[in-house]
């Protein structure tokens, strides 16, 4: 069967659920139109605001005031280009979340101990003067702006009452501690930076697949990550349906969702080992017969590092230049350490990258590798796409780099049809947001060493923690977190890592004051001192856009609700005017306007943002009758190249040398200059101008945790959650199974069946989880979904930790940032099991 023959049946299957009778034609459906359950319903448009890239429009339906149920878009001919935006099993389930039994009601104030869950509800008048009061100490102390931290959160991408409400307080009163990076794409920011001079997501747009005759995706699952029926996944699916005989290779650890009959191979890979495979295959890539009159000249024109030539010539310009940080480069830059001359094991370098090489550390074959570098080579426009999870890795920096090579080295990049490796460009409408002010602090943090702050803040500097804005490599940050901020946020604790470890940090620090703004009691809103109940999405009305993944469609809904504010819930943005109040600038806040002209105003510089010209239907002259429509639409004709402007117009990059960069010469500053592992005694922390395959802590190759800890564990986004959001959500739990995936061979080595509990562990932590045995994960691997909320028992584990009984994969993880991003490396997992 043909794939695109194979993908309409999934599709036309997948529909089935709709068709409620039938005649006796084969080809000729009688479809009955659902009848309402309700009558006299009132309907509005709300949204589901979760980080998934998305934003889905969710329709919703009242009666009395009281939600009866969600559907989602089927406004329009569902024609690719305009098409309906189907939201997945989380949006579908917002009444569920709604009416959750953990919804927080009322505001609380902590009388126990942090992390007990024992509080005492409190009115918001003296919610809001405790934390004004404790907020105005901190400001007073010397530095104190820079002990005052919003913690990175995620949940709920509103526009108006969002978390951005409490930067705006925040920067009426003096400012606070800015943060870069975030928690999915950290190092491959990074990585992308010091090659291409982008951000990670510039990739070819995922249109353009359907022009390539060689796909090849490196942990790429947007089918489970992007589910939206405009999102990732979806243009995924149509680009395959119209490339029909294209092949695609799978490499991954799992054998996931955006497979299932999509590929052509799947190859199991050792997780944090992506490196070595993609310098084996650079190494059949430049013995190949091709090379030297396709790929050469172009890597030579285009790149700076191939070789020691271009080195050199790239460390003259540096030399000569008036710029001090480009002399500052010159003076670091070693010609010795080409590319080249790694791979192929000449010059400094012994030991050549070959496949046999590299299939011991992988565990794919010589063979296959050979295949897909000559694939690489032979096809006319490759694409190649490496997913997120490869970045967080232990020094996942490296191998995200190393993978982004294989495509220069293709030397077909700016051709449409391939790509340079990043994830696919998205483009989205626009939507305007609450203005935040300006912030006076210039100093920032990485967004992963928040929990290091609160002890040791003081002290970091660029050089040890990549602070930023300090004055030169040794000038301290100066300045400890005592006041926290979490609004819509799990890495307070859940999605942090090492959850032990910042559960320890909150209970002994004695001058930390945690202000925790939610809709439900999540694992970290236990450790809040003061508990704001926020409004739930089905409460509010906002203005969203379709935010960052969403796929070639552009939307924005225009959220109202039927829906009265349950209990004494408030929204972040009332909650942070209240604080103002206390604080004696909620005039300045408020900026004389009320909920109603806020997002009246908003929505009058949305309208006339130039992105958003062609909208269907045509935006109405005002807010509230946007409201009445509710969903507006664009095609935003994605067909972004990767590299076109620079490979095929000459504009020049924005790396240092304005090319690509094989060899970084920021980056050989900063190993010149960063504490590295001969300081910081880390395996490898290491920091190299090439990318590089580094043997790191608890990877395949780390002798010193292998026989503890023989189990490399994967953990994943699951379809019934967002990262954790929706965990508290009991249809979802029953539709996607919270197991740890085991392969046969592996549960016959170590006596498991399906439904057995286990205890994994290792010496940061212990969890119970039930194991489910399948042939989808590769052997040696186990694999479980992140996201599970954090829920300790009263048993001690193997190594003397509390339980984790609600399986969450950050019990396990450990709290050491990345060399060069100082990031998330909370993939790169090391475990034991016992059967319970």
């Amino acid at each position: 069967m043909e794939r695109r023959s194979f993908l309409k049946m999934s599709a036309a299957l997948g529909c089935a659920a709709t068709v409620t009778g039938c005649n006796s034609s084969s080809d000729d459906a009688n479809v009955i139109p659902p009848q309402p359950p309700v009558t006299d319903e009132v309907v509005n448009w709300s949204s589901c605001l979760v980080n998934c890239g998305s934003n889905c429009p969710i329709k919703v339906f009242t009666k009395d005031g009281i939600v009866t149920r969600v559907e989602t878009d089927h406004q329009v001919t569902d024609e690719y280009g305009l098409h309906e935006v189907r939201a997945c099993a989380r949006g579908r389930s917002l009444r569920q979340r709604n009416y959750a039994v953990d919804r927080l009601k009322t505001p609380m104030k902590r009388v126990g101990e942090r992390g007990k869950a024992e509080f005492v509800p409190i009115s918001w008048d003296e919610a809001t003067s405790i934390i004004a009061e404790k907020l105005a100490a901190v400001y007073a102390q010397e530095n104190g702006a820079k002990s005052v931290f919003r913690s990175y959160g995620s949940g709920a991408y509103y526009g108006f009452a969002s978390n951005a409400c409490f930067n705006r307080l925040f920067n009426l009163n003096g400012g606070y501690l800015n943060a870069y990076g975030n928690y999915s794409w950290a190092q491959q920011m990074e990585a992308a930076k010091h090659t291409f001079g982008t951000g990670s997501t510039s990739g070819s747009s995922t249109i353009t697949i359907e022009d390539s005759d060689f796909f090849l995706g490196v942990a790429y699952n947007p089918s489970e990550i992007r589910q939206s029926g405009s999102g990732e996944g979806y243009d995924y699916l149509q680009a395959l349906q119209r490339n029909n005989g294209l092949e695609v290779v799978m490499i991954d650890p799992r054998y996931t969702d955006s497979m299932l009959g999509k590929e052509s191979s799947w190859l199991p890979i050792r997780p944090g080992t992506d490196a070595a495979f993609a310098e084996a295959v650079a190494y059949v890539m430049i013995n190949h017969a091709n090379f030297a009159g396709q790929s050469l000249p172009f890597v030579l024109e285009h790149s700076v590092g191939f070789n020691k030539q271009s080195i050199e010539d790239q460390k003259a310009i540096f030399a000569a230049s008036s710029d001090a940080t480009d002399q500052e480069y010159a003076k670091v830059m070693n010609s010795d350490e080409n590319y080249q001359d790694y791979i192929l094991g000449q010059g400094i370098y012994t030991d050549a990258k070959t496949p046999e090489w590299a299939e011991k550390i992988c565990g794919i074959s010589a063979e296959k590798i050979r295949y897909i570098a000559g694939k690489l080579m032979t096809a006319k426009a490759p694409y190649i796409v490496v997913g997120a999870g490869v970045n967080r890795q232990a020094n996942g920096e490296q191998s995200m780099r190393s993978l982004y090579m294989l495509s220069v080295l293709t030397g077909k990049l700016g051709t449409r049809g391939a790509s340079n490796g990043e994830l696919p460009y998205m483009s989205s409408m626009s939507r305007a947001g609450i203005p935040t002010g300006s912030n006076p602090v210039k100093e920032s943090i990485s967004f992963f060493t928040w929990s290091e702050a609160i002890n040791h803040g003081e002290t970091m500097t660029a050089r040890s923690h990549g602070i930023r804005g300090t004055d030169g490599l040794d000038t301290p940050l100066g300045a400890n977190i005592k006041f926290i901020l979490s609004a819509s946020d799990s890495s307070l604790l859940n999605q942090h890592a090492e959850i032990n470890n910042t559960a320890d940090i909150f209970r002994n620090a004695e001058d930390l004051f945690i202000v925790s703004c939610d809709c439900w009691m999540t694992p970290g809103a236990k450790f809040a001192d003061i508990i704001l109940p926020d409004t739930s999405w089905l409460e509010s009305n906002d203005l969203v856009n379709d935010s960052y993944a969403s796929g070639s469609l552009g939307y924005l809904t225009a959220m109202s609700s039927s829906v009265e504010t349950m209990w004494d819930c408030k929204s972040m943005y009332e909650a942070a005017a209240m604080i103002a109040d206390k604080m004696g600038v909620g005039a300045g806040f408020r900026d004389g306007k009320n909920e109603d002209e806020w997002l009246e105003e908003l929505y009058q510089s949305t309208k006339a943002n130039s992105n958003n010209i062609g909208v269907s239907p045509a935006f109405p002259a005002t807010y509230k009758e946007a409201q009445e429509i509710g969903f507006f639409r664009k095609n935003m004709n994605d067909n972004h190249v990767a590299l076109q402007s620079f490979v095929k117009e000459g504009k020049a990059l924005s790396t240092p040398s304005g090319k690509i960069e094989i060899y970084s010469a920021e980056l050989a500053w900063r190993a010149a200059n960063w504490d590295q592992e001969s300081e910081t005694k880390v395996k490898g922390d290491t920091i190299t101008a090439i990318p590089q395959y580094t043997v790191t802590w608890d990877g395949y190759e780390d002798e010193g945790t292998k026989e503890d800890y023989p189990i490399q564990l994967a953990g994943y986004h699951t379809k019934g959650r967002t990262h954790s959001s929706y965990h508290n959500v009991p249809w979802l739990r029953e539709a996607v199974e919270d197991a740890v995936w085991v392969n046969p061979m592996d549960g016959a080595k170590h006596g498991l069946s399906s439904g057995d509990k286990v205890e994994m562990y290792n010496e940061r932590g212990s969890i119970e989880v039930t194991v489910r045995i399948t042939p989808r994960v590769a052997p040696g691997v186990f694999a479980l979904g992140q996201g599970a909320w954090y829920n300790p028992g009263n048993k001690r584990g193997s190594t003397g930790h509390i339980v984790d009984e609600g399986g969450a994969i950050n019990s396990l993880t450990r709290y050491q940032p990345s060399p060069v991003a100082k990031g998330n490396p909370q993939h790169t997992i090391r475990v034991a099991i016992k059967k319970i």
